[in-house]
């Protein structure tokens, strides 16, 4: 038997990759491996002849991911595997059976809901405003992934929307569905349930789907939908050989229809399953993993993750305490500052908050410690117009001989565009723009020998087709949604205080938990440093309190930092950054 795949495997990830047949539930904490277990599982599968390439499917929840997954299992020497999100997945299965069974193409895919909504509204006399119409979409997607018809929506959510009555929302809800199909249009989440609803009534297109796809793993299992696993069902019809990888504790979606009890009762399901445990985490520092286990401690589902690396020479997680949001923002921009004066690369930093709106305070904080930054989130790397200028003067530049080097060409058509030696200031678009090309040119300079620049070109634009981003010398900053499936060496979690995180709208035990697996997500990101913070107020107002995820990970794990001290700014109130006396570090 060829064992090439499973080389460099730990033990439980060798059994869940050699674990071909059958249904197979890997609950894979942090760090623990989970994507290498995963394509190394297809890989042996291929190896051994368990598997033909093209008759595999995985399947995960970003572009991004997936384009990872095809990228490594190519590294593997595996092919022709359907490596796709679900909507990714059914669009194709959409576009290839639709005109056999209606006659004609596929209708469009709308590209903007809330514009649509908002044609809808004035169809029917409704005035609103662009965040009420938001909300809206939102409820649309919701009732669709829960699989609701409008008047079981009602029913289940019979408070309405903002000044909206749910006898308004349903009437716009009627509108949008009505106007949506006079223009011959699918939203988002109507892709699955139209490719659900095709294999339900047409027996071929059943058996066409099954016959092709005979083996399936779906990654981050915890996060889907009931339309999700609806479909799923469909596609595996009577087979069992499917493979799940999730983590209950990650689970934070559930606002909009993820539903983690499909992992959690995957045993009960198929009671013949073999289910792994993956919770030796290669990433995470083991004072990081303490606080993780804290705050999940006692949680359904949740795993105890234990560290590889000596906690010998580990630093212990500070907790520090700020008056306001200001001073936190240069309390947590000076500690930034000083790990890039120590030499940490800044990519290996990170500031993670729970809303959008804490990122402002932190941009201008950060700029004026003239610290670059990324937000994540933002425009994607290939759409900017900077970078889209590069790729195709690189590509016009590979049609001609080439005067010097790979790499001095690639740096000669980048300085024609605005590269320069020197970096601008951080904190403005012309620094973006400076990152930018200079991540293209150190592509260019880590390239394999040998790399032409026509290559190199055709290397560009399949990364643009995967989402395949460079990574840039900058400190990302992100919210804890968009934090999830990355990692960072030093990560600071900002705004632990009642309000926002758990956020001021969780309100039932349900919500609340939820914010809680988004604090764990966030301490799960950092691998070396983690250093968390939280403020009294804002805007001169001492109203906050810790957060309640404080008192639950407890003092033993923290060290204490008084954080007015580090901001340099000026308080109008002292106290203590802790709930009681400062931590000791535990013992082991």
């Amino acid at each position: 038997m060829n064992a090439r795949a499973l080389e460099g495997l730990d033990e439980q990830q060798r059994e869940a990759a050699s674990a071909l047949r059958g249904p197979v539930c890997v609950l894979a904490g942090a760090g623990t491996g989970k994507t290498r277990v995963i394509i190394h599982r297809i890989a042996h599968g291929v190896d051994t002849g368990a598997y033909t390439p093209n008759r595999v499917m995985a399947v995960t929840f970003t572009s991004k991911a997936a384009g990872e997954m095809r990228g490594r299992l190519r590294a593997l020497g595996v092919g022709g595997v359907a490596a796709r999100t679900f909507h990714a997945a059914a669009l194709s299965q959409l576009n290839y059976f639709w005109p056999t069974v209606a006659g004609d193409s596929a209708p469009a895919i709308a590209d903007n809901k809330v514009r649509l909504l908002a044609h809808a509204a004035d169809g029917i006399g409704m005035e609103l405003d662009t965040p009420t119409l938001r909300d809206v979409a939102a409820q649309i997607e919701w009732r669709k992934v829960t699989m609701r018809s409008i008047d079981a929506y009602a029913a289940a959510r019979p408070d309405g929307v903002g000044r909206l009555s749910v006898e308004r929302v349903v009437d716009l809800q009627r509108a949008y569905e009505k106007l949506k199909d006079e223009r011959r249009q699918l939203d988002f989440e109507d892709v699955l349930l139209a490719c659900a609803g095709m294999i339900e009534a047409e027996p071929r297109v059943a058996a066409a789907v099954r016959e092709q796809y005979r083996h399936f793993t779906v990654d981050e299992y915890q996060d889907v939908s009931p339309l999700q696993q609806h479909l799923l069902q469909l596609w595996l019809g009577e087979r069992r050989d499917i493979c799940v990888v999730g983590d209950a504790s990650q689970t934070i979606y559930s606002f909009a229809g993820a539903d983690a009890s499909h992992l959690l009762e995957f045993g009960t399901r198929y009671p013949e399953a073999r289910i792994v445990r993956l919770e030796t985490s290669y990433r995470s520092e083991a004072p990081i993993l303490d606080v993780a286990n804290e705050l999940m401690r006692g949680r359904p589902g949740a795993l105890r993750l234990t560290p590889v690396r000596d906690a010998a020479a580990a630093v212990v997680p500070r907790l520090c305490a700020y008056d306001d949001d200001v001073a936190e923002a240069r309390g947590v921009a000076a500690a930034v500052a000083g790990q890039l004066r120590d030499g940490v690369d800044p990519q290996a930093i990170a500031v993670l908050y729970r809303s959008h709106a804490q990122s402002a305070e932190l941009l201008r904080a950060l700029a004026d410690v003239q610290v670059p930054t990324t937000v994540l989130g933002g425009r994607r790397f290939f759409d900017m117009p900077e970078v889209r200028q590069a790729v195709l003067a690189l590509r016009g530049a590979s049609v001609a001989p080439l005067n010097g080097g790979f790499v001095e060409t690639v740096r000669d058509v980048l300085r024609s565009l605005g590269l320069t030696d020197d970096p601008p200031p951080a904190g403005g678009a012309l620094r973006d723009s400076w990152e930018a090309r200079r991540a293209i040119l150190r592509l260019a300079e880590e390239a394999p020998e040998g790399t032409s620049l026509r290559a190199f070109t055709d290397d560009l634009m399949a990364r643009a087709k995967d989402q395949h981003e460079p990574t840039l010398r900058t400190v990302t900053l992100a919210t804890l949604h968009a934090a999830k499936g990355l990692e960072w060496d030093h990560v600071h979690l900002v705004g632990l205080s009642e309000g926002l995180l758990p956020i001021s709208y969780a309100t039932t035990f349900e919500q609340v938990d939820e914010e809680r697996r988004l604090a764990y997500v966030g301490v799960t990101r950092a691998a070396r440093t983690l250093s968390l913070s939280w403020s009294r107020g804002s805007q001169g107002r001492m109203t906050r309190a810790p957060s309640r995820f404080l008192q639950e990970i407890g003092n033993r794990t923290l060290r204490a930092v008084d954080g007015s001290a580090t901001s340099g700014a000026s308080t109008a109130r002292r106290g203590s950054p802790t709930m009681s006396r400062p931590p000791a570090r535990r013992r082991r």
